[in-house]
């Protein structure tokens, strides 16, 4: 099983791969990850990777793919493995279908977490942190003990400016705009499946299964 995670903030795609990962164990595997793993073990690409980012720069598209090769390379990815925050561009989706054929594998399919974009920043403006230790909670999903104090230090919660509302409605443009392409790419292969992300974890989850084929796999 080889799927390709998308969908805007907020949506519950982190979530659900997770209950993924954790069901069928394959690994969740996101670009950020691949660059910090990569460069600890030392390898020539996880450092030129580090190179880019500690200078605030983009890493490279030669880079990101032989840093991707090297990963779907390793035992753990033998039974399958999500891709999270990769492909973000067609080229690059070109790049994973030559890496694909190279392994004698395919991809399973791109499942897309849609949800409308009020009901997007209903949940992400509902964020909540403390300044003191960094702790977050969500005003209704996890709220606090008492409202407005940080459980953990007694800190006075706030709402930070990248979860105001306009701020939010910005992000999801952007996202928007930049994953056309890319959704346009895969429905065209006939590869997407889009989940419904207004229910309840579990039922997204039922969906998630179903979509791949996975009704009779398990819990």
């Amino acid at each position: 099983m080889i799927l390709v995670l998308l969908g805007p903030p907020g949506a519950g795609k982190g979530t659900q791969g997770q209950r993924i990962v954790e069901r069928y164990g394959i690994p969740k595997i996101s670009t950020g990850e691949i660059f910090r793993d990569l460069a600890a073990a030392g390898t020539p690409l996880g450092l030129r990777a580090k190179e880019f980012w500690s200078a605030g720069q983009l890493v490279p598209d030669d880079v990101v793919i032989g840093l991707v090769r090297e990963r779907i390379a390793m035992p753990d990815c033998a039974k399958g493995f999500l891709l999270d925050g990769f492909p973000r561009t067609v080229p690059q989706a070109d790049a994973l279908a030559g890496l694909l054929k190279e392994f004698g594998r395919d991809l399973t399919g791109v499942l897309d977490f849609a949800l409308n974009e009020e009901e997007l920043v209903k949940r992400l403006s509902g964020r909540r942190t403390c300044p003191k230790c960094t702790a977050t909670y969500h005003v209704v999903a996890m709220p606090p003990k008492r409202e407005g104090v940080c459980d953990a230090c007694g800190g006075e919660l706030i709402q930070r400016a990248d979860d105001q509302p306009e701020s939010i409605r910005k992000r999801l443009q952007e996202y928007a705009a930049k994953t056309e392409p890319l959704l346009a790419y895969y429905r065209e292969r006939g590869k997407v499946q889009t989940v419904d992300a207004a229910p309840g974890p579990d039922a997204i989850y039922a969906e998630v299964r179903r979509l791949v084929g996975l009704d009779g796999a398990g819990k």
